[in-house]
Order: structure tokens, then C-alpha cells, then sequence
């Protein structure tokens, strides 16, 4: 019985991804699902990817947050459009909430939105949100075991972001290996784009925004 609930509700939340996807090849724009545990630095990556993209693609944000809207407060001082999401303990944003949240934006005057998914690398994973690709992101600080303890999200991605690389200067203090986590990620996913960022710092961001410009043109 359990399978065939999960199955309903999976079978629901696609035909809403179905229409989310519809509305943004109506419009042309990309999205990205943007998936990580809580922490990782995805709104400050979205901060930054927001200033360096300025003038060249325009970006909307949906946030996803169990409760607050102190994230999508970050974000409306990039002056980006944004619309915050509160699932009220739900661990992921579903379809249908995306897609009341996509009727929000400015459809006509985006060129890619980023959904900032609730922190749970496990959840989120496997609903579709009608989304174009996923964007995992894990940070330094988090330890380098993610992708062999979270495998669903890194199978899944089309790119993954190690964040928070200036800690490494830390030597010792910070136990973490970017070549396992690159093969950890490879083994499930050949075809995974990595790029090693820092929010903080902008290191990395070069190569991931010029990524996203490639993406938005085709």
C-alpha cells in the first residue's frame, strides 16, 4: 500500500512539473533546481551569481524554506524577483507549489530561474519540480562523504558546486578530500560538471557563471 501512495503522489507532482515545464519553454527560460543540505551556502552562491551576471542574464529566484523568508530577504537586495515558498515542515517544494510561485515572477523579463530548494539532500532529490537540470551543491565544511552517502541528488545533477573552498587554506583543520568527492560524484554520474567556488571569496565563479551563459544561450 505504501507504494502505491507514493506512487499517487509522485504520479500528481508530475503532471504540475509537466505544466511548469510547458510555462517555461513558453517563455524560454531555463531553471535549475538548486539542491544541498542546510548550510551548504546556496543563497550566497545565488547572491553572487546575481551580481556577476548583472546586465548579462536575468535571473529570478523561488525560495524554499520551512519557515522564514530570510533568504529570499538576501536576495530581494540584489533587487533579482523573488518568491518565497513556506512549506510549514514539508522537506521539499513540490511541483504545485512551484507552480503558483512561477505565476509570481516576471516571466517576460527572466532568463533563468533558480529554484533554492529546502536544505535535504535526500527529499528533494527525487521530485521533479519541471525543472531543466539540478544543481547540487556541498560544501567544504560538510565533510567529503556526501556524494557516497547521498547518492540520489549527484546521480541526478547536471552540476555540482563544492563551496566554501577558501576553508581550505585551513590545512589540517579541515578534513576534506575534493578527489573523492569527485570520483565519489563521477562513479554515479560521468557526465557531472564540478566547479570549486567560494561565495565568500568569488573564487570559482568565473567558470560557473560562464557555464550558466553557455546554457542560456542554447
Amino acid at each position: 500500500m505504501k507504494v502505491k501512495i507514493g506512487k499517487k503522489i509522485l504520479n500528481a507532482n508530475e503532471s504540475f512539473a509537466e505544466k511548469n515545464r510547458r510555462i517555461f519553454a513558453k517563455n524560454n527560460i531555463l531553471c535549475f533546481n538548486m539542491i544541498s543540505s542546510p548550510g551548504s551556502g546556496k543563497t550566497t552562491i545565488l547572491v553572487r551569481t546575481i551580481g556577476e551576471l548583472a546586465g548579462k542574464i536575468r535571473i529570478g529566484i523561488i525560495e524554499g524554506d520551512i519557515q522564514t523568508d530570510l533568504d529570499a530577504q538576501r536576495i530581494r537586495k540584489t533587487r533579482a524577483p523573488v518568491v518565497q515558498i513556506n512549506t510549514k515542515g514539508g522537506c521539499h517544494l513540490s511541483a504545485a507549489q512551484v507552480n503558483k510561485a512561477i505565476k509570481l515572477l516576471p516571466l517576460d523579463r527572466l532568463d533563468i530561474i533558480v529554484i533554492e530548494n529546502v536544505g535535504n539532500l535526500v527529499c528533494p532529490s527525487v521530485f521533479e519540480l519541471g525543472e531543466a537540470a539540478k544543481i547540487a551543491v556541498l560544501s567544504v565544511a560538510e565533510g567529503d562523504d556526501k556524494p557516497a552517502k547521498y547518492p540520489e541528488i549527484f546521480a541526478r545533477a547536471k552540476a555540482m558546486l563544492i563551496n566554501k573552498i577558501d576553508l581550505l587554506d585551513l590545512g589540517a583543520q579541515i578534513d576534506f578530500n575534493i578527489k573523492r568527492v569527485e570520483k565519489d560524484a563521477r562513479k554515479l554520474n560521468r557526465k557531472i560538471e564540478i566547479f570549486h567556488v567560494s561565495a565568500k571569496t568569488g573564487d570559482g565563479f568565473k567558470n560557473w557563471c560562464s557555464w550558466l551563459m553557455e546554457l542560456s544561450k542554447k
